[in-house]
């Protein structure tokens, strides 16, 4: 018997979900947030069943993010210091399913670090890829470089940086929409997954965009950005707690 969706749950810069039992704790620092709109009909093929593209003002976006990942740990056991710690930069997009859940659905995940790349590949179906990487700071600007490694395309670069402007006090709608994101949708054994989060309101900054020389976005299989994008943020981070998914899979990252 098939059911109708519900509205989508409503955006809000603090967590929709109770988390009651954790599964994954992380912490993510750092982050550079680009943003490109889209069209929702060019994105929607690439969106996991079940979904649909969730949309601000009839537009989706298309999400370049660049961070730290800090001390992941399973269950409640403290995050592990050099396995659990490497940057990272993902493309993703945004979803929302029939039980009106928002999510991200990620496209591409670049990290330095091999063996939980291929954790991720093997046990969790999520398209993590090893790349050599680096995050420089240097007073109010931060760079971000990653050169694919494996599996390919070999050698797809990305090249940010940005200079950090001051603290939002109360940020836009659409700067919730594209942050606070309570969720991940997956497919697991081309069954869907969804994968809940929570973690304090983020902080937001302003921030300028200095440079962008970026592979990664069409290599994930979408369209080449057109312009420069038409939000760049900056957080310090927070630490994030993930819960038990209805069903198996999902390694989160925001």
């Amino acid at each position: 018997m098939s059911h109708s969706p519900v509205p989508a749950e409503p955006i809000t810069p603090d967590p929709v979900h109770e988390v009651p039992d954790t599964l994954l704790t992380q912490s993510w620092l750092d982050l550079s947030f680009l943003h490109w709109a889209a069209d929702p009909a060019d994105v929607a093929p690439l969106l996991p069943a079940g979904t649909v593209p969730d949309t601000h003002d009839g537009l989706t976006y298309i999400g370049l993010v660049a961070f730290r990942m800090h001390r992941v740990g399973w269950f409640r056991v403290p995050g592990v210091p050099y396995l659990g710690t490497f940057p990272e930069t993902n493309v993703r997009l945004y979803s929302v399913d029939r039980h009106g859940r928002r999510g991200v659905v990620f496209r591409s995940l670049e990290a330095s670090r091999l063996l939980p790349v291929a954790v991720a590949r093997s046990a969790f179906r999520l398209p993590y890829m090893w790349a050599r990487m680096a995050i420089h700071r240097d007073a109010d600007t931060i760079s971000y470089t990653s050169s694919r490694r494996w599996p390919g395309p070999r050698g797809a670069r990305c090249r940010i940086a940005v200079r950090i402007g001051e603290r939002i006090e109360e940020p836009t709608a659409l700067e919730h929409f594209l942050t606070a994101r309570w969720g991940m949708h997956n497919a697991f054994f081309d069954r869907p997954v969804y994968l809940p989060n929570t973690h304090p309101r983020w902080p937001l900054h302003r921030a300028e965009l200095l440079h962008c020389e970026d592979e990664l976005v069409t290599a994930a299989g979408l369209p080449s950005p057109t312009g420069p994008p038409v939000s760049v943020l900056y957080s310090p981070g927070v630490p994030v707690r993930f819960g038990r998914p209805a069903r198996p899979g999902g390694l989160p990252t925001p």
